[in-house]
């Protein structure tokens, strides 16, 4: 049994790829940027890229997780190349030559029209930065296929982290800076709104979503996340408790620092449904990112 990844490389791919090897799955991991020899570089944005490898390997999953995980307006052409044509090239080789696959699709919290209450499947879409763009048309180009007989899955992620986030996500860099100020640093981390509240979930539990997800027929569009939200606050509380420093003494807050939201939570009635639960809470997720423990 094979399954293709697209984007091995990030974080997601990485506890996805686990997990599969332990199934006894053949891997065929694709990245931009290879740092494993065991891995195929190839960009999901290329057509007959993607069309040969697919024909080629006939596998049973497809995975596409690539994209540069920022909502910036910089990235609009990129994340449409990686998303949006990403997934159509994907879906056009499965519909040529390799019907049998199974594809998911990554969603994201962010492409929701956001009012502060909990976000389910039922919510409409809101197009409100060049991230949601790509993947509200992601998913639409999902559903065409599927009404073409396509197996076509989506998983809406919501916040989740492990110690393979870079720092340019807030909870890693205050992690990450954490761990330096216990060796000594005097550094200081400036930070937007701490009173921001979103999940906090750990990414091997999400990928353990997505195998319960494609292993079912029924439901073909999922919530993934906890439903339980946290304060920036409170994550930077535990952390530099965990050293025994005061916060306040390393952080500097940005003045006039607008948030894209005040709250992003998920309703995660469907996924409990199927009987998935997270496995690793908020205080576990800090203990494994400040301990750097995959």
């Amino acid at each position: 049994m094979r399954a293709i990844i697209f984007g091995v490389g990030g974080q997601d791919g990485y506890y996805l790829s686990q997990l599969l090897e332990k199934q006894g799955i053949e891997i065929i991991g694709v990245s931009r940027n290879v740092t494993e020899t065991k891995w195929i570089r190839g960009d999901v944005k290329d057509r007959l890229f993607v069309e040969q490898l697919i024909h080629t390997y006939q596998p049973q999953y497809i995975f596409h997780l690539a994209a540069n995980s920022t909502t910036a307006h910089h990235a609009l052409f990129e994340n449409h190349e990686t998303i949006s044509t990403g997934t159509l090239n994907i879906l056009k080789a499965v519909y040529t030559g390799s019907k049998h696959s199974k594809v998911f699709l990554s969603g994201s919290a962010v492409q929701f029209e956001n009012r502060g209450l909990p976000i389910n499947e039922q919510t409409p879409f809101a197009p409100l930065n060049a991230y949601a763009v790509s993947r509200i048309h992601s998913v639409y180009a999902g559903r065409y296929y599927r009404n073409l007989g396509i197996q076509v899955y989506v998983g809406y992620f919501f916040n989740h982290d492990s110690p393979l986030r870079t720092e340019r996500h807030i909870n890693q860099k205050i992690a990450a800076v954490v761990k330096r100020i216990s060796k000594g640093s005097n550094e200081k981390i400036e930070i937007g709104n701490i009173d921001v509240k979103k999940e906090f979930n750990y990414a091997g539990d999400v990928v353990r979503a997505i195998w319960q997800i494609v292993n079912q027929d029924k439901i073909h569009e999922v919530i993934i996340g906890s439903g339980e939200a946290y304060s920036i606050f409170q994550w930077l509380e535990y952390c530099f408790e965990k050293i025994k420093k005061d916060w306040r003494d390393f952080t500097i807050i940005k003045k006039d620092y607008s948030p894209e939201y005040q709250i992003l939570v998920s309703d995660p009635t469907i996924l409990k449904s199927m009987g998935w639960r997270p496995l690793i809470n908020f205080y576990q997720l800090a203990d494994i990112m400040l301990a750097d423990k995959l």
